[in-house]
């Protein structure tokens, strides 16, 4: 009977040791599972769930393919709006990225148009990034008709410099396993953003030129008399800006006779709007010539920065630009075009300014006649 025990005590030992290892591999597989997958909580606060960084990515809205642009890899984008497909002219993301023109078209994108759930489908994306709306369910809406993560992203309110901008450019960066790329990205912008402030922020107000931009494009190419308070831009390296005493913030028009009587130093036009302005001088150079900026010569122009949201890239070259002319001495080092292709280069892998200042004069002094 000793001599029966033993086997079976053997046999129960050795099949309670197969359970335990199964159970041991079922757990461990489990953990591993446990641990590739993650999260993330998108911009309109959504939880979207991953169980892989995802490696076929499809940006859709305003601006969304150009934040994923900065992460430098073509491949991963697997198809794009007829908005990016079209022109590449004041979009250096897509300059920069002439294989963009070969994907397919996931919809006809802009900010009227919603997204084609048929034709996103048919690329097989992994996520969808989306600046889509602020609100939740057109994330939730998209994703429930796809099966596929949908995380919503943001430029925040100034776009330029914004935490938002920063937030979002972090979650590409998870999503898409580039979470140290997504670092390089921010800290890049955020350097910059320093060396504005710290060059500017201690010259006193009575040392400043007034200043004032005009030109800016609001959905579409608008004169002088458009202009925004509370300029990001201007900001950037503490300028003196005439608009702000109206107490607005963003995009406005103003009365010609309002410029008249703030008679700003220095003027800066947005080459988007720069032809309106030139066909207005024709018509009433009279008014253009009172401004003391026109006849002193202190009338100058930046790169349009604004084609399907905001080009960050180009924003931050011309913050730099500004600051040249409005403080020379605090930029004597700075060369503003060698400062666009570095902006450039570290963003998009390719110095961009003289493709941008082909199609639209690049920085420069403005005569009118």
């Amino acid at each position: 009977m000793l001599w029966i025990r033993k086997p079976l005590a053997m046999v129960f030992w050795l099949g309670m040791m197969l359970v335990a290892g199964v159970s041991m591999t079922l757990a461990s597989q489990g953990a591993l599972a446990s641990s590739e997958g993650f999260h993330v909580t998108d911009m309109t606060g959504r939880e979207v769930t991953f169980d892989a960084p995802a490696r076929r990515v499809i940006a859709i809205g305003p601006g969304a393919l150009r934040l994923c642009a900065y992460f430098q890899d073509v491949d991963m984008i697997v198809g794009i709006e007829q908005m990016d497909r079209g022109s590449a002219m004041g979009k250096p993301y897509v300059i920069a990225n002439p294989a963009y023109a070969d994907l397919p078209v996931i919809g006809a994108g802009g900010p009227n148009n919603a997204p084609d759930p048929e034709k996103i489908l048919a690329v097989r994306p992994e996520v969808i990034f989306s600046t889509y709306g602020a609100d939740r369910s057109v994330a939730d809406n998209l994703q429930n008709k796809t099966g596929i993560p949908v995380v919503a992203i943001s430029y925040g309110k100034t776009a330029v410099f914004d935490p938002e901008l920063y937030d979002s450019i972090g979650l590409i960066g998870k999503v898409t396993g580039y979470e140290e790329k997504a670092k390089l990205i921010v800290d890049y912008m955020e350097s910059c953003r320093r060396d504005l402030d710290q060059r500017t922020k201690d010259i006193a107000d009575s040392e400043k030129p007034t200043v004032y931009m005009g030109a800016i494009n609001m959905k579409g190419s608008l004169g002088i008399e458009s202009t925004q308070g509370n300029y990001a831009l201007f900001n950037a390296v503490h300028a003196k800006n005439v608009v702000d005493e109206l107490g607005k913030t963003g995009s406005l028009m103003i009365d010609k006779e309002q410029l008249i009587r703030w008679n700003p130093d220095i003027i800066f036009l947005d080459q988007g709007g720069l032809e309106p302005v030139r066909q207005d001088y024709q018509k009433n150079s009279r008014f253009y010539n009172i401004l003391s900026a026109v006849r002193n010569g202190k009338l100058y122009a930046q790169l349009p920065y604004n084609y399907y949201s905001t080009n960050i890239d180009t924003a931050m070259a011309n913050a730099y630009y500004i600051g040249k002319v409005l403080y020379p001495k605090q930029f004597e080092d700075i060369d503003p075009i060698a400062k666009a292709d570095e902006i450039y280069t570290s963003l998009l892998g390719k110095a961009l300014y003289d493709e941008m200042a082909k199609d639209f004069g690049g920085f420069m002094e403005v005569r009118l006649d």
